[in-house]
């Protein structure tokens, strides 16, 4: 039985290890176009979330546009505050895209790293959430992310306990909304329970990141 075992966890270890050299390798490539994406001014780099939006519209893929989206936050976030996002972190950004579990050690940036696949999410249209731990750290994050974001013409919002309806509800309208688990829990809880749509705040259940 041990035998066994070990035979199959050295083949989930294979199957890991090409993953990760797949990410490696886009996240490569990601690097290859930061030429491309410093010489843009910052009009120019704003209506970047335009021409990807259009994109998509017109049928590609969120994975169509994941390499150049990748490539405007991150300058945009070197734009705004000096800090440049290294492979490896573009590399956790895809991993939380495509729906994996990606873990990092404390110091690695792990909430830079959410704003990678929040952003391209945000570009579909639909709904974005972004799970923190503590009110308060939703709060900062959105706050702390939010002039990165405006670079890029993306809205952000968080839920706070006791907002009142239309404040509920215009945060879940942005792109990227922050929040805990309560708060998303309760409001889902909410509109179920709602007679109608116009009583409801959630837009829908699209795409959403756990960043503990």
């Amino acid at each position: 039985m041990s035998q066994t075992f070990g035979r199959f966890e050295k083949l989930l270890r294979l199957g890991e290890g090409k993953r990760v050299k797949r990410l490696a390798e886009q996240a490569a490539y990601i690097t290859s176009l930061e030429p491309q994406f410093e010489s843009l001014s910052d009009e120019e780099l704003r209506g970047k979330s335009a021409e990807f939006r259009l994109r998509i519209e017109n049928g590609e893929s969120l994975d169509d546009v994941l390499y150049e989206a990748f490539a405007a936050v991150r300058e945009a976030r070197k734009r705004e505050s000096g800090q440049r996002l290294f492979d490896v972190q573009l590399m956790g950004g895809m991993a939380l895209h495509f729906g994996w579990v990606a873990e990092m050690k404390t110091g690695e940036g792990k909430t830079l790293v959410s704003t990678l696949p929040a952003y391209l999410n945000g570009l579909g249209g639909n709904d974005t959430f972004v799970f923190r731990a503590g009110q308060a750290n939703g709060e900062r994050d959105a706050e702390w992310n939010r002039p990165v974001f405006d670079r890029l013409d993306v809205t952000v919002g968080f839920i706070e306990n006791m907002m009142s309806f239309d404040r509920r509800r215009a945060a879940y309208e942005c792109d990227i909304t922050y929040g805990t688990n309560s708060e998303f829990g309760f409001d889902y809880l909410r509109d179920n329970m709602a007679v109608s749509l116009e009583g409801c705040v959630q837009r829908g259940h699209t795409f959403a990141i756990v960043d503990e």
